[in-house]
């Protein structure tokens, strides 16, 4: 086995029972032993010491984890949207890749849809009606080649 799948398989594991009532419960073991010992070792610097390390380093290896089990998840769901969008008649493909624009073509792509809901008049219908507005609004559409490509940002 390569070591990026092992690391994935350690990672989702560890993620999954770091996430678990027992994992907070035996935290909070952990911390009210700590305490609770703070008389018998005179709440000396050490005894701090202990619990500070502990939950230094708990707390950075956990970020790397956090971040790779993530990032992962967030990628096989971008992957899942995108098929969705190539099987969908009428979608607009060019949004498969809309996680590679900068900040301000995102920004023109979102005010495009804000202003899209407006005009098809869902922005202010209670969230129940907003399907029947947005059914409505998609079979009032003109379909059009520009409709494949999101909207690029003028310089």
């Amino acid at each position: 086995m390569k070591f990026t799948d092992r690391f994935r398989t350690v990672a989702g594991d560890v993620s999954c029972a770091f996430g678990s009532p027992w994992a907070l419960a035996t935290a909070a073991l952990v911390v009210l032993v700590w305490a609770v010992t703070g008389p018998y070792f005179g709440y000396s610097n050490g005894w701090q010491l202990v619990i500070n390390t502990g939950t230094m380093i708990v707390t950075f290896l956990m970020a790397f984890l956090i971040q790779a089990t993530q990032y992962r998840e967030s990628k096989a769901i971008n992957l899942k949207i995108d098929e969705l969008l190539r099987a969908v008649e009428g979608a607009r493909t060019g949004f498969v890749n809309l996680e590679s624009l900068s900040e301000a073509e995102l920004d023109s792509v979102a005010r495009e849809l804000q202003r899209l809901g407006r005009h098809a008049g869902t922005a202010s219908l209670p969230a129940r009606s907003r399907g029947a507005a947005a059914s409505a609004a998609k079979k009032a559409r003109p379909r059009t080649a520009s409709r494949q490509d999101p909207p690029k940002e003028r310089h």
